[in-house]
């Protein structure tokens, strides 16, 4: 039976992916209705700029006091869709007191203080949802969570940032320099005015951070995600990776230990074949590529930003937690019975692909190759060009450590023959 009163949704936030919501909310409202089995009813939207028009939006709706909105009491979901850790933690954590449940896209939150607030959420019987957080419209989280929690995943590795993506498929695909290919995502609105979370890989960490919670029933926090940034690469690194039939991506991490005891977290540029399927992502679009005991590969793979497929996630997450609020149940809360320790950078194991200057003279290779076996690194490959007493020499790995691999760069330094470290990259995928 239909139910006529209507459930009540307090939206925080009407930006670019709020006021989509509020859109579709009101576009829709008929379909999800019938999906939901009750009404849904924008009862009010908490904004900064009140004097601000917001195409249709009624303007009674519309309140600078976000604190009241969240404690009126009547209100059976919160929507918090303004980003960074204050106010949206304390406005999440009152909702929860007053009766609401949430859905959030706030992924810097989550990564920080994810626990405390499903411990908040399961405190008040109420629900957190998040899919928005990571890859925008994918379907990641949940799958991660109900499709595969009777499976064992054991890695998940994706593109999990679509400004980053532009970027270095620029890079690659018109031999553009990493600073023309950001002015070009600049101008078309893929990034920010200050890139900086993203092409430092700070957004891509919070996501990590995310999906190795969800995937090994463990609490990762951001401080445990080991990041690197993208503003190094070079289109002499892309050269390097068209020789080895490779490309560039940065990539988010996520794995478990050979042994099962420990998981690692991390996020950075990577070497990846041209016949894995992240490699050929394209554009400002995201992909996350599961692997799991039972199911065995997976990819998913869409637009991961933008106002549209943001909100495309929201709603998703607004159907399950009104469905949930009609049937006086709750969705699937924190998993983190499993508490892996997170397992530091040094002890991740790869292959790496790294480009010396070296003097171009007899017995620069030999004092190289020494270097590596003293370490405990082995070579996979060499290839050496020289000129007027000058050479590059690129080494490619078998899998080792970071440790080892950091301490055999260090004694590279040290020799005479070696000019300098012209860039180390990981490879993965293989």
């Amino acid at each position: 039976m239909m139910r006529t009163r209507p459930l009540k949704v307090a939206l925080l936030g009407c930006g670019v992916v709020g006021s989509e919501v509020a859109r579709i909310m009101t576009t829709h409202a008929d379909d999800l209705t019938a999906r939901i089995g009750a009404p849904v009813e924008l009862a009010g939207v908490a904004v900064r700029r009140p004097d601000r028009v917001r195409e249709g939006i009624d303007q009674d709706l519309v309140t600078t006091d976000a604190t009241a909105l969240v404690k009126r009491g009547d209100i059976d979901v919160v929507v918090e869709v303004i980003g960074g850790i204050e106010p949206a933690r304390t406005l999440i954590t009152t909702a929860f007191e007053h009766g609401a449940s949430v859905v959030s896209a706030n992924k810097a939150l989550l990564a920080q203080d994810g626990a405390a607030l499903h411990a908040a959420a399961g405190q008040h019987d109420k629900d957190l949802y998040y899919e928005a957080a990571v890859a925008g419209a994918i379907p990641l989280l949940r799958p991660l969570r109900e499709s595969l929690a009777g499976d064992k995943i054991n890695r998940v590795m994706g593109i999990v940032n679509g400004t980053t993506n532009f970027i270095l498929d620029k890079m690659d695909s018109t031999g553009a320099g990493y600073q023309e290919a950001l002015d070009e995502a600049t101008a078309l609105g893929y990034a920010e005015a200050d890139p900086t979370a993203d092409v430092e890989g700070f957004d891509a960490a919070a996501k990590a951070a995310i999906l190795a919670g969800i995937s090994f029933h463990t609490r990762v926090r951001l401080d445990d995600v080991y990041r690197e940034g993208m503003t190094e690469v070079t289109a002499a690194d892309f050269a390097s990776a068209r020789e080895m039939g490779c490309t560039i991506k940065l990539l988010a991490i996520c794995e478990r230990a050979a042994d099962g005891a420990s998981v690692t977290a991390r996020v950075h540029p990577a070497m990846i074949p041209l016949s894995h399927p992240l490699a050929s992502v394209r554009g400002a679009y995201n992909a996350v590529f599961v692997e799991s005991d039972a199911a065995g590969q997976l990819m998913f793979y869409g637009p991961g930003a933008g106002g549209s497929p943001t909100a495309s996630a929201v709603l998703g997450d607004l159907v399950a937690v009104c469905r949930n609020r009609l049937s006086g149940t709750t969705g699937p809360g924190e998993s983190a019975y499993a508490a892996l320790p997170v397992s530091p950078m040094g002890d991740v194991v790869t292959r790496y692909h790294i480009s010396l200057d070296v003097a171009d003279k007899p017995g620069v290779l030999a004092q190289v190759a020494t270097v590596f076996a003293e370490h405990g690194v082995s070579i996979d490959t060499v290839r050496q060009q020289g000129k007027d007493g000058e050479a590059s020499l690129v080494v490619v790995t078998h899998r080792a450590s970071d440790a080892a691999l950091t301490g055999t760069v260090e004694a590279l330094r040290k020799l005479d023959t070696v000019r300098g470290v012209a860039s180390i990259m990981r490879v993965e995928g293989e």
